[in-house]
């Protein structure tokens, strides 16, 4: 039997995981780092602009990973569901990495453009990378809390499964003459035209 306190923590712990992993994705898709206004002259906002400087698109790819997982974690049992929050954890450790990595490797990117320009601005840090930051670190503690919590949590239904055996015969042809509505409608959920 599941405990009861494990299984109040399943919405909630879904839900930061699944909130903080799509702050980190869109977070990551944005600019992190760049110039002040009025600080580089229109030369150099026209090299900025050309690339995409600023940005961290490895922390989108890693979150992406953690909604992933958190959406199979939703339609697992058993060890599957254990190794698949396992995975979310070490994921969303890979979103934290990418974060600390982008908040230098942006900045430098952005007066590395700048520089090419001969111009030297303040650049800065935009509201996304903390976006993107509070995000990896509250999948994070989701991810970790459920690897700890996820046997305790709900599962669905066996009822749900794929058939485990093999083809079923071929059951016989109903004619259209002599079929009930019934028998017409059970032959089309089974895949089979009862008009034939």
């Amino acid at each position: 039997m599941a405990d009861p306190a494990a299984r109040r923590t399943f919405g909630p712990l879904v839900l930061a995981g699944l909130a903080g992993a799509t702050l980190a994705a869109v977070g990551g898709s944005r600019p992190w780092a760049e110039a002040a206004a009025g600080s580089g002259g229109e030369a150099a906002f026209l090299g900025y602009a050309a690339g995409d400087t600023g940005e961290m698109p490895a922390a989108t790819a890693v979150a992406l990973v953690v909604l992933a997982c958190w959406g199979v974690l939703l339609v697992t049992r058993r060890r599957v569901r254990r190794a698949v929050a396992v995975l979310g954890a070490v994921a969303a450790l890979g979103l934290v990495a990418a974060v600390v990595v982008g908040w230098s490797s942006t900045v430098d990117d952005v007066r590395a453009a700048y520089d090419a320009t001969g111009s030297t601005p303040e650049v800065g840090r935009t509201a996304w990378l903390w976006a993107s930051a509070l995000g990896s670190l509250v999948t994070l503690v989701a991810s970790v809390a459920a690897v700890r919590l996820v046997p305790g949590w709900p599962e669905m239904g066996s009822r749900y499964d794929a058939p485990a055996g093999g083809p079923a015969a071929a059951p016989e042809a109903v004619a259209p003459e002599d079929a009930t509505n019934i028998d017409l409608w059970k032959a089309m959920d089974e895949g089979r035209d009862p008009t034939a």
